[in-house]
């Protein structure tokens, strides 16, 4: 017998509690339940991590099963809006030390995801560092450890962490276009209150180092949520507090020239801030009214992408050949379509480029999609 082999028959007769559990409702082998506790111990850290990260069992089936055994209700992570004042009553270090969530704080009882009920050094830990009395209550390992990943990086992103200087740009004084219209004192305390202008121009700044091309502010009842488009997809960035939608909003449309004092129909127009003396970026801004505020997107236009040129674009030589060809007609239209992050914007800068000499008369709509070119 080899000194695993005598590890796992020697152990078996100490199983209890939670692991028990799942090797008797066919969960987890008992072999592999035992090299798991093993693995635990040596690296301190869970025994459901373990089985989760090593494809032994599904996260899904350990909470029922942890649910059931200790009489804990279940919780699907995705059915929640976090909030990050009551994320923020613990502190990084307990969180990421022990792998849990505060969820919810009602009175002086504090709810926490937890993937491992068993783990009560986490609950002592973290009732003594917030004086709340602790409720667990089991969520799946996999979610879990999503959703703590998120949080974390929204609070990073929180204005109180933001410095006077990101990356080299002053956020206070990043030159960007502005409007000119009238303000009235308060409106304009709003938009000129340097937190609000840092944490808006560090936005706009991470998402073109991200690659994004769109910036989603979107009002809720009880939230507000910032979210970047980054290959076709919407990925959550920051919560900023709700109490500041109109501030960003004030700020957002003052930035693009839009009726501030105008809230109830929707609006368009755009903002240009400059990174360098030679590279400047396009916003188009859209504001949308909501039942809690107004939508704002921002979709990011960047000329440089024009400069790569055609072959850049990554077209089959059938379409590169097609494009080019009716580029050089005279008179037509030529229709780009395709979903967002597709290439459309780029491909229309790169055709206009091609088409900007000496003889040739262009005149573009706001809108790349709108594109008049004339010989005359």
């Amino acid at each position: 017998m080899s000194a695993n082999e005598s590890f796992v028959a020697g152990a078996a007769r100490g199983l209890g509690g939670l692991p028990q559990r799942l090797v008797q409702d066919g969960v987890v082998e008992e072999s592999a339940m035992l090299v798991a506790l093993q693995n635990a111990k040596e690296r301190r850290t869970s025994f459901v991590t373990q089985l989760v990260s090593n494809g032994t069992a599904q996260a899904r089936d350990i909470a029922i099963a942890a649910a059931s055994e200790f009489g804990v209700p279940l919780l699907d992570l995705d059915s929640i809006q976090l909030d990050l004042d009551t994320v923020k009553l613990v502190t990084d270090k307990l969180l990421q030390k022990h792998r849990v969530l505060p969820l919810y704080k009602r009175g002086k009882r504090l709810f926490l995801g937890v993937a491992d009920p068993t783990n009560l050094l986490s609950v002592d830990e973290i009732k003594f560092q917030t004086g709340l009395g602790i409720e667990a209550i089991v969520v799946e390992d996999d979610k879990l450890q999503a959703a703590l990943d998120k949080t974390l990086e929204q609070v990073d992103t929180q204005m109180p962490g933001l410095g006077d200087d990101e990356g080299g740009f002053d956020l206070e004084n990043l030159e960007v276009s502005g409007g000119e219209e009238e303000l009235d004192k308060i409106t304009r305390d709003d938009v000129e209150d340097a937190p609000i202008v840092r944490f808006v121009n560090k936005l706009m700044l991470d998402a073109i180092r991200r690659g994004a091309s769109d910036i989603h502010f979107e009002p809720y009842e009880k939230t507000y949520r910032v979210r970047f488009r980054m290959d076709g997809v919407l990925k959550e960035i920051a919560q900023p507090p709700v109490q500041l939608s109109q501030k960003i909003s004030a700020r957002l449309k003052v930035m693009s020239r839009l009726d501030i004092a105008e809230r109830r129909v929707p609006q368009d127009g755009r903002i240009k801030m400059k990174l360098s003396k030679t590279r400047a970026i396009d916003f188009r801004v859209s504001s949308c009214p909501t039942l809690y505020g107004e939508k704002i997107v921002l979709r990011i236009l960047d000329p440089s992408s024009a400069m790569l040129g055609i072959d850049a674009l990554g077209y089959e030589p059938a379409q590169r050949e097609l494009y080019l060809k009716y580029l050089a007609k005279p008179q037509g239209m030529i229709l780009v379509t395709g979903p967002t992050g597709s290439g459309k914007t780029v491909s229309l800068y790169t055709g206009l480029n091609i088409l900007n000499r000496e003889d040739t008369n262009i005149s573009a709509g706001s809108s790349a999609v709108e594109m008049l070119v004339s010989t005359r």
